[in-house]
């Protein structure tokens, strides 16, 4: 039997302290057993899951074992309950709200992205400090919201019941904004701005930095050119 991402759920209890490796780990997870459910797949093995999540067989079972017991021997994991059991752990069993904070291109980019929808977060807010932008829709048709004043965040977050704030502002204004996010009473922020946020304890931030990411890779490929090629190459 298939389960909705957003069907309630009991979460286990020891699903409540999984370590933070773990937790990095089932989103992916779950990404692959949604794409194998789309694809009409009912059953799958812990090789095989693992070898498309790229990760270890003995890794993946270390990870979903924190979940309950799971599997059964010799058949493998049941695709559509998996899905939703892991769902439950990363708080996908009820929609999650979401609010952008500037929507310049990133800003508009992320509030189309087909993924929030399919992943059950749902945008309910937008705010800017471009006067041209306030007051213009923005998201995927049938699901816009219309971006308003940044002076009006607090209003926006209380009147939208906002669970997770996007930061997609220039670097400099990214802090002020972070500030009035926490103060309105926003816990977990996604910061896009080139910018380390100080926040107060128990407030979660997560950071993408798409600069540093294509600096990682530049080091990469200027190693990949500073090593001699294979002895079976240079023949």
């Amino acid at each position: 039997m298939s389960h909705s991402i957003l069907a309630p759920a009991r979460v286990p209890a020891s699903s409540r302290g999984l370590p933070d490796a773990t937790v990095a780990r089932l989103p992916v997870y779950h990404r692959v057993l949604c794409t194998l459910a789309q694809a009409g797949q009912q059953t799958v093995s812990s090789g095989d899951l693992a070898s498309a999540c790229q990760v270890t067989s003995a890794l993946l079972r270390k990870d979903l074992s924190y979940l309950g017991s799971l599997g059964t021997r010799g058949v493998g994991y049941d695709v559509a309950s998996l899905a939703y059991r892991i769902g439950c752990a990363l708080g996908l069993s009820h929609p999650r709200h979401i609010l952008i904070v500037g929507l310049g291109s990133l800003g508009h980019a992320l509030a189309g992205y087909a993924g929030l929808a399919d992943r059950g977060f749902v945008l309910v807010g937008a705010v800017d400090a471009n006067p041209e932008l306030i007051g213009t829709p923005v998201g995927r048709p049938g699901q816009e919201v219309t971006v308003r004043s940044i002076g009006d965040l607090d209003v926006v977050v209380r009147e939208t019941d906002a669970h997770i704030g996007i930061i997609a502002t220039p670097a400099e204004a990214a802090q002020g904004v972070c500030d009035r996010l926490v103060a309105a009473g926003i816990r977990s922020i996604l910061n896009f701005a080139p910018v380390v946020l100080a926040t107060p304890a128990g407030v979660e931030v997560r950071k993408v930095d798409l600069s540093l990411e294509l600096q990682i890779l530049a080091f990469h490929e200027q190693r990949r050119g500073e090593e001699p090629l294979p002895a079976v190459m240079r023949a």
